[in-house]
């Protein structure tokens, strides 16, 4: 049912001539991502989609042209949930930097699956062209460091670590959650509790001795220290690139 390569992205071919279609692009995005908020990112496939619209597989192929084409829908509504509302973006680059990257770190705790899914080598060979979302997404980023005293490659070079920073924490946060619903065999976890006793009280790592013993180390696995442990970050990170890029001949830090 493809159409051929040279059809372009999604977004360049129209939706359905009927007068009414039933569905709309939006609609089938939204099913797809419920299916993969309750279920897992491998539970999405056209005939899951199709029978949570309660329509027949080959109906949906009038909508879009195959499972590529779902994903790039699904990409491009992530996009769309992470944008700053319209005229709420700061005047001040490091305010507004820091609304994009809360904005995006809120929409992919919301679909933990998506980093892995969609980001990276796991998405290869799904990865989509940027859709109008993903469009508008970058355009608010653009507009919100246009302001920062820095050149054009400064300025893409900090959206990109802040992203890379963002995902980092995401990935963090997802294993962190998988860890807690996890279940694990009682005889694994105390064979695992008495070989890292067995080491730590041979001498060899005394670092790791004197924080087992310290109660403030069980805040790194702690969920509720996750946000405030972003927000440290993302203050260090941005305002760490202001010291060194905006002001390097100073050698502020």
């Amino acid at each position: 049912m493809s159409r051929s390569a040279d059809s372009g992205p999604i977004w360049a071919r129209p939706e359905p001539a009927a007068r009414r279609p039933r569905f709309s692009r939006d609609q089938i995005a939204l099913v797809a991502l419920a299916i993969a908020d309750a279920e897992g990112f491998a539970a999405v496939s056209m005939r899951r989609v199709a029978a949570e619209l309660g329509s027949g597989t080959m109906s949906l192929y009038r909508y879009i042209d195959a499972k590529g084409d779902l994903v790039a829908l699904m990409d491009d509504a992530l996009m769309a949930e992470a944008l700053v509302p319209d005229g709420e973006l700061p005047a001040d680059w490091r305010a507004a930097l820091a609304m994009v990257a809360r904005g995006t770190r809120a929409t992919y705790l919301r679909h933990r699956w998506a980093v892995h899914a969609l980001q990276g080598e796991a998405g290869a060979g799904k990865s989509a062209p940027m859709g109008p979302n993903g469009l508008r997404h970058f355009e608010q980023s653009l507009a919100a460091v246009a302001g920062a005293p820095f050149d054009t490659r400064g300025k893409l070079d900090l959206l990109t670590i802040v992203d890379d920073y963002v995902f980092g924490h995401v990935l963090r946060a997802a294993e962190l959650q998988a860890r807690s619903r996890a279940q694990p065999d009682p005889g694994e976890i105390d064979a695992i509790m008495k070989f890292v006793e067995d080491q730590l009280r041979s001498g060899r790592f005394p670092q790791l001795q004197a924080l087992s013993d310290d109660p403030a180390a069980r805040s790194v696995t702690d969920e509720a220290q996750l946000e405030q442990r972003f927000e440290l970050g993302l203050q260090a990170l941005i305002d760490g690139a202001f010291r060194a890029w905006a002001y390097p001949a100073a050698g502020i830090n």
